[in-house]
């Protein structure tokens, strides 16, 4: 049997050809894209229940691997918000080191599927059913923002949806103005700010406006939660606010913090635990990276190589959790903007990594001065963005009886439920 080609992204631009013009395009977008990847990477780490490193990690180790290794020329990897509602419920029942073991075995996974040329399988997946779990996740990650953008304090973690929604409910008279208004600035500025001038980040002017509004309050004696005061670490057994600014070290996963703080305990129940999520990420990063490379496609004018891909996921998947990554997949919007910015080859997402080992090696003292509100605020637009409501409702509305049911269907499935028994059932 003909094994599915590595590097097949590589095959294709030595076919063109590579040139100064090429160069120049990958470097412009790799910037570009960097740019936006540093807060995205971070504020979805922490809404899956991690440190903020971990999915600057994600870019470092997945991101230039996947796109060394995978089968799409433009396609963007690291943290996705497709997969905070898969990820939050395993770090808070697993802890830290059953999430990235959980990952490992979802790259293994990915792997067999490329092996086994699964790629093409993916493009048999109902149009309504992908829309629907896209918009259910968006709503899932938007209701898990309230926290931080109002400045709440919850006594418990609760995993299903409906208690989520109760305990916040209860939690409002909390609710601080400080972080509302920082909140309320960064989202109006992420959407005026594109209309106004598209070329330069909206990310990154919202994130800059929301922290120095965050200072401004703070000097007139109101308080703005930060990332600095939610995160710390400890270097020479001094502890430190923020993120490390330093590259992270080669550890087992099984050895790092599992829900009680203590390291995990491999056994076979813990494996078959972790297998039916481990199956969830397989499949929605499968899902989702090959959407991408679609769209990436349909863009440029190209053809991905689509088991080539799912290997490439698979060994970005399976080497960054051994460096604190956690799951990482091709992501739509950057990718989109890789395009826009005049990518040529993967070396432009290379480049993007780069760009966020700059940023954590020199920029990272700064981050502490973040507000959680602005992060918060942040991943809203991502959500918005990502489910397509007016896009929902235009097909709600002109769309067949049944189409619409399956929609439906699996959005509440996957508000209410998960992703995997929505996907099965739409």
């Amino acid at each position: 049997m003909k094994l599915p080609p590595l590097f097949a992204a590589w095959h294709q631009v030595l076919r063109l050809g590579y040139g100064a013009r090429a160069l120049r395009g990958d470097i412009s977008a790799g910037l570009t894209v960097g740019i936006i990847a540093i807060p995205l990477a971070m504020a979805l780490a922490i809404a899956v229940g991690v440190a903020p490193q971990h999915g600057l990690y994600t870019v470092l180790i997945a991101a230039p691997l996947i796109a060394l290794t995978g089968g799409s020329r433009f396609n963007v990897s690291g943290p996705t918000a497709a997969f905070v509602v898969i990820l939050l419920p395993i770090t808070q029942q697993f802890g830290l080191g059953g999430l990235l073991l959980c990952t490992m075995l979802a790259g293994l996974i990915l792997i067999a599927l490329g092996l086994l040329r699964a790629g093409r399988l993916i493009a048999f997946i109902p149009y309504p059913v992908t829309l629907g779990f896209t918009a259910g996740i968006g709503i899932v990650i938007a209701t898990l923002q309230i926290k931080d953008l109002f400045g709440l304090t919850l006594n418990e973690q609760p995993q299903h949806y409906v208690e989520q929604v109760s305990l916040l409910l209860r939690s409002l008279p909390g609710a601080r103005l400080s972080d509302a208004l920082v909140a309320a600035i960064c989202l109006a500025v992420l959407i005026i700010w594109p209309r106004w001038v598209p070329k330069v980040p909206g990310h990154l002017v919202a994130l800059t406006v929301g922290a120095l509004a965050g200072l401004l309050l703070e000097s007139s004696g109101l308080s703005v939660a930060t990332l600095g005061e939610r995160f710390s670490y400890t270097l020479d057994g001094i502890t430190h606010p923020g993120i490390p600014p330093f590259l992270p070290d080669f550890a087992w996963p099984w050895l790092l913090p599992g829900p009680d703080g203590q390291p995990l305990q491999l056994s076979y129940e813990l494996f078959r635990e972790l297998l039916a999520p481990a199956f969830a990420i397989a499949m929605l990063g499968a899902i989702e990276s090959l959407l991408c490379a679609v769209v990436a496609d349909g863009m440029t004018g190209s053809n991905h190589e689509p088991n080539g891909e799912l290997i490439g996921q698979g060994l970005g998947n399976l080497v960054a959790p051994l460096f604190g990554g956690i799951t990482a997949t091709a992501a739509i919007a950057r990718s989109a903007t890789n395009v826009r910015a005049g990518a040529f080859s993967p070396l432009a997402a290379m480049i993007h990594a780069g760009v966020v080992l700059v940023a954590v090696l020199w920029l990272a003292p700064l981050f502490s001065y973040l507000p959680m509100a602005a992060l918060a605020a942040l991943l809203v637009m991502v959500a918005w963005n990502m489910s397509e409501a007016p896009h929902v409702m235009h097909v709600l509305r002109i769309a067949p009886r049944s189409d619409v049911l399956v929609l439906l269907t699996c959005l509440t499935l996957t508000v209410l439920f998960d992703m995997v028994l929505a996907v099965g059932v739409g």
